[in-house]
Parts: C-alpha cells; structure tokens; sequence
C-alpha cells in the first residue's frame, strides 16, 4: 500500500482512525474552532439560542474582532459589540479583540500545532496550512454546527504536489510564486489539498511560508499544507508550541498525489496581477507605468513585519510620489510594535505613508481607505475581485509589499529592483 500524504495523516488522526483513503467521507473531531466578528457569534447565537444548545467546548474557541475594526458606523460597532458579548457570555477565553487578523493571530498565540485540524470562519484558514495543520475555512452553517458539537465531516481529498526548486532571486518573495501558481493552475482546484516542498520552500522563512499556505484559497483548495521541518520547529518552538514529536507531520516518502506541478524558483520575476482576479498575473514587466492612485500594504497576506521590512527597504529615503497614497495597515498589533521598535514604522512615515489600525481593513472594503469611484490601487492583498476595495468601478493590481512601495515612490507600477541593490536586503 502507497503511503499517506499529510493530509490523509491529519484528517486520520482526527478520525481515530489509523488510515484513510482519498475518497473517503468520514466524521472528524476538530481541534480548534476560530471565527471573526464577521463569521461567527452574530451567525451562531441566534441558532444556538433556538436549539438551546451550548457552547462544545470554549477553550476551543477562537474568537478574533478584525473585520469591522475600528467600527465606523453603528452597525459595525453593533457587530464588534455583539462579538464581545458572545466571548463574555459563553466563557470564551482566547478572545483576542481588536488585536490584529484572526490568521495572523492564530500562530503569533500559539495556538497552532502539527497535526491538528483546524476549522475556521474565513476562507484563508488556510494559513494554518504553513504549520503542518489542516486548517480550512467553513460556511456560518457549518461553524454553528462545530460550535454545538466540536465535530464536522470530510470527504478526504486529493492532495497537489507543487515542487519549488531553487533558490528566489533578489526581491522575489512567496506573493509572486503565489501570483504564478494562480496563472498557471487557477483557481478551480475545488476539493483539493495543495501541498508546497522543494529546496525553494526548504530556504523559505516561515513568514513566506505563511503566504503560500494563506493563497491556496487563491486556487481554490481545501488548505495548503507545508510538511514540519527546521523551520516549522523553530517558528512554534518561539511562541512556546511543544515541538515534541512534530517530525511526524510529514508526508511519506511514496505517498500518492493527484498531480505534481514544478517551479523553478530562479527564473522567477516579480510578478503583477491585473483586474479583477488573481489568475491575471504576469511579469510585472507587463505593467510598468500603469498609473497608480494608492498603494496598500496590509492583510493577513501582505502585512507582516517582513512585507514593512520590505516596504522600508525601497521607501529607505524617499518620498510618496504628490497624488498618491500609500496606506499601511499591519497585520497584528505585535507586528505594530515590532515595526515601531525596529525603525520600520519611522521610515514609512518620513515617506509619507498614512496607518490604518490593525485589521483587515482596506482588504475586505471595510473601515478607512476604501477605493472611490476610477481609483487604481496596487496591493499587497491576496485578491482582487471587482469592488472587493470600494467601489466597483476601482480597480485592484496584487504585488509584493516590495512593488507596492515602488509604486508608491513613482505613482505608478514600477520593478522594485530599480531602488534596490543586491547588497541591501529588506531585513
């Protein structure tokens, strides 16, 4: 018999079962359930209340305010208030408001450990993936029903081997092997685990990582998955994560995949996604001197303390271009400080750069910095999809935190490596 990949091992595990077949539909318990402002005690309580069901188990539940920080209308604020009071009143402990993306927040907690199947309110669970969990997003019916039961099912899926080799060239970063991936496979991967390995993702920083598993849901999959190395060990052993035994979280050496895909890391340019989706994507060649009124550099996906570092690197002594805006939302409120403590955070604003509190803001079209009617806006968001930003006559370009600034300096898109020199790094 074949061996297992990574994802037959967890949802196994999460079976109590010793194997399982691609194929499959089993019944799963989950080890932790999260949710945001957006997705989860607003959908839930009304239900749980109409059934007169209890929470399962609420050291199990994650509850994160990120969408409708701060709130600007009462409606919003009736939503973050209805978030709190759900946390209070059914004794959720690991209720983190206002303190950053709930994906970001997961892994800088320490809640998340190999091998744990993870359920969230938000289609970039998928983030989790970065640290050997099957994390996956859910509808508000399926989350209520967690919630009540700490259980859901599976049909186990067919996993997609994507093979980075070699090594990224100078401001190449994990957004633009994302942008490529989306261009090359799309995003109908439906009911498929994509998982990453290769020397590329061998050397790749766990920040980075984050950003392939974050994307899968770009493409359409159930989660992206990473196998436990060195740098998955190091990552959870700096949020005090026992590592104890992570090695096994890994897929077998002849376990079998539903197709495998290469990248070769070294020809890889920095890369540009068009309106309105992420499959648009092309050298950013194919985009210099498309004009641009504001650059974004926030998101779960575009907002960690390596993307400011990023950004700093290229705005390092320069100014935003007159008439365009730079918005800088970081990810958590720990990636704030850090930025603040290192420097990062002073050089954006002798930039010029205006701050948005941590959240997902911008991304989602919520709080300031909402695109107007014609507006052009290069981001470091993980898609683009018409009127996602603001109005639905903007239009959205992706890049890496690095082409953001460029553009932000020129006012319009722009290759990163003309500020940059290959003996200068961005952290």
């Amino acid at each position: 018999m074949a061996g297992d990949t990574l994802a037959q091992k967890i949802i196994a595990r999460a079976a109590g079962l010793t194997h399982v077949a691609v194929g499959d539909d089993v019944t799963v318990r989950v080890d932790l359930l999260m949710a945001h402002d957006g997705s989860g005690p607003r959908r839930w309580r009304p239900r749980m209340e109409a059934l007169g069901a209890p929470l399962w188990d609420p050291d199990k539940v994650v509850l994160v305010t990120d969408h409708y920080v701060p709130a600007e209308d009462q409606v919003a604020a009736d939503i973050l208030q209805e978030t709190r009071d759900f946390a209070r009143d059914y004794g959720v402990q690991k209720f983190f408001d206002m303190e950053g993306i709930c994906h970001a927040i997961l892994p800088e907690k320490g809640l998340l450990k190999p091998g744990m199947f993870v359920a969230g309110g938000d289609s970039h669970t998928t983030m989790g993936g970065a640290y050997a969990c099957y994390a996956a997003g859910f509808g508000a019916t399926d989350t209520t029903g967690i919630a009540i039961t700490g259980e859901t099912w599976t049909t186990v899926p067919e996993t997609i081997l994507v093979q980075l080799n070699g090594q990224l060239n100078f401001a190449v970063t994990a957004k633009d092997i994302m942008l490529r991936l989306c261009r090359e496979l799309g995003m109908d991967n439906s009911f498929k685990v994509i998982e990453y390995t290769g020397s590329g993702v061998a050397n790749m920083a766990m920040a980075e990582r984050t950003v392939l598993s974050n994307m899968a849901a770009e493409l359409g999959a159930e989660t992206g998955l990473i196998g436990v190395d060195g740098v998955t060990i190091d990552a959870l052993a700096a949020t005090g994560v026992d590592t104890a035994g992570a090695e096994a979280w890994a897929s077998d050496a002849d376990a079998q995949y539903s197709k495998c895909f290469t990248l070769g890391a070294s020809g890889l340019e920095p890369q540009i996604a068009a309106p309105h989706s992420p499959v648009n994507s092309d050298d950013i060649g194919h985009f210099i001197g498309t004009q641009v009124d504001q650059c974004y550099i926030g998101a779960c996906v575009g907002a960690k303390l390596t993307d400011l570092h990023m950004a700093a690197a290229v705005l390092r002594g320069r100014q935003v271009a007159p008439g365009t805006r730079l918005v800088v939302a970081p990810s958590t409120a720990f990636t704030m400080q850090a930025a603040l403590a290192d420097g990062t955070l002073r050089i954006l604003e002798d930039a010029g750069a205006t701050f948005l509190p941590s959240g997902c803001g911008a991304c989602a079209g919520f709080g300031g910095r909402a695109l107007g009617d014609g507006d052009v806006c290069l981001s470091t968001t993980n898609r683009n999809f018409k009127g996602r930003m603001g109005h639905a006559n903007s239009r959205v370009y992706l890049g890496s935190a690095y082409a953001a600034a460029a553009a932000a300096v020129t006012g319009e898109i722009t290759d990163p490596r003309d500020f940059l020199d290959a003996n200068r790094t961005a952290a």
